[in-house]
């Protein structure tokens, strides 16, 4: 159930919230999307995936980092298995939660600069 315009309309909503909503967890996203079953996380996983790759592409912060799992405060481990994969974070899983919130807090303050 592949949607080619999934990851672009993922990005304009992401890229639309405000700071105090972020980060939201993949439920929410599914929703504000308005997707319906089957597998909605898992779709919103996907286009994630392709904005990790397109962001790396780009030189941009991976925006995917906005959204995470309901059971914590962090994304699911296919976002850090990708992150690796693409080169932005070390593969020492250790190290994964620091790069991780770096991550985000270039997406959320801009002016902090890059890497």
């Amino acid at each position: 159930m592949h949607d080619p315009d999934l990851a672009p309309r993922l990005r304009v909503l992401l890229e639309g919230l405000s700071a105090e909503r972020l980060p939201i967890t993949y439920q929410q996203a599914a929703e504000a999307l308005g997707l319906a079953p089957p597998r909605t996380i898992q779709r919103v996983a996907l286009a994630l995936e392709a904005l990790m790759r397109e962001d790396v592409a780009n030189h941009r912060p991976l925006l995917a980092a906005l959204v995470v799992s309901r059971r914590g405060e962090l994304p699911r481990a296919g976002f850090f298995e990708l992150a690796v994969e693409l080169g932005r974070f070390p593969a020492d899983p250790a190290l994964h939660e620091q790069a991780y919130r770096e991550e985000l807090e270039r997406l959320l303050n801009p002016a902090a600069g890059p890497r």
